[in-house]
């Protein structure tokens, strides 16, 4: 079938558009866990940032010491295209189970750092039947905390993490397309974490939203509510820095009034070295500020049950 010959002037106008989707770099947890330990020097939760740094530390391991596990065939990858659905739908992988063996071998290399507490939740992991660490993966996944325990949740997070990412560097090209679905992620359909508001090439000024399981990022235009869609309305919270001026912190929250939910939006301009999941989990003062403010939380992070680290 002939192609389209574009004109000059569609040429241009091609070249400068930005791309939707991000994919994480191959190094991802290496690099989120050296962010955490900068952001632990100091921090009133240095010890448990620590903590999910060699818990990323693991992550990395496991992503590089693993064999290439199944993708979904074929026919399934090119009927999400054909439809507009994410290749790597996490119900259907959850419940298929190839991830399992990613979490036995991140269960074999964490490291409970002379806590009792952790070293109880990872031997009920490891004693866990694979029924049961599937319906605990799926609570967590859909947000029903209440259905699964809570010190459960990094090791799970942490292993759902590494599988997807897996599968995400294994895709084939032009496997992810643009969904209905934006405030989700296109690849596995996962909420996002946090917001980025780029600064560099044609992406700058624009935010990617980044997601919660596989961290990759997709295109989310600005002033607009990541969880409803609403454009009316939104204001952003900062924390007071001192020196800082509020319209440039790195970190604020966007507020919807009409979910009354917010994200943390990170504008990388200024901190360049800022990463969603590990400066999100620098940052739980901010969500006890929008908390007494009367906002929800809208964004999990797999790393961390609400509440874990208060």
């Amino acid at each position: 079938m002939p192609g389209t010959i574009l004109e000059p002037g569609q040429i241009e106008a091609a070249a400068n558009i930005p791309p939707f989707l991000n994919l994480p770099p191959a190094n991802l947890f290496a690099r989120r866990a050296a962010r955490l330990r900068q952001l632990a020097d100091g921090h009133p939760l240095g010890d448990y940032l620590k903590l999910i740094a060699s818990l990323c530390d693991a992550q990395q391991k496991v992503l590089e010491q693993t064999a290439a596990l199944p993708l979904p065939d074929t026919t399934a990858l090119e009927r999400s295209m054909e439809h507009g659905m994410p290749p790597l739908a996490y119900e259907t992988l959850v419940r298929d189970g190839a991830w399992l063996p990613l979490l036995d071998a991140l269960l074999e290399l964490a490291d409970a750092a002379g806590n009792p507490a952790v070293e109880q939740a990872l031997q009920r992991l490891r004693e866990a039947e694979d029924g049961q660490r599937k319906a605990w993966a799926l609570a967590l996944l859909n947000g029903q905390y209440d259905l699964l325990p809570a010190a459960l949740v990094p090791f799970l997070g942490a292993a759902l993490q590494a599988a997807f990412s897996h599968w995400v560097l294994e895709l084939p090209d032009g496997a992810v397309t643009e969904t209905g679905a934006t405030t989700l992620c296109p690849v596995c359909g996962a909420p996002p974490v946090a917001g980025m508001i780029r600064h560099r090439g044609k992406q700058t000024g624009l935010r990617y939203l980044s997601c919660s399981l596989c961290s990759c990022e997709w295109h989310y235009v600005r002033v607009k509510c990541s969880h409803c869609e609403e454009s009316k309305g939104l204001a952003y919270y900062s924390l007071q820095r001192e020196g800082i001026a509020s319209d440039q912190a790195p970190l604020r929250a966007e507020t919807c009034p009409g979910c009354q939910g917010y994200l943390k939006q990170f504008y990388l301009e200024y901190d360049a070295n800022a990463e969603a999941q590990a400066d999100d989990l620098a940052s739980l003062a901010l969500d006890l500020r929008m908390t007494e403010d009367g906002y929800l939380r809208r964004a999990p992070n797999l790393l961390m049950a609400p509440g874990d680290a208060e």
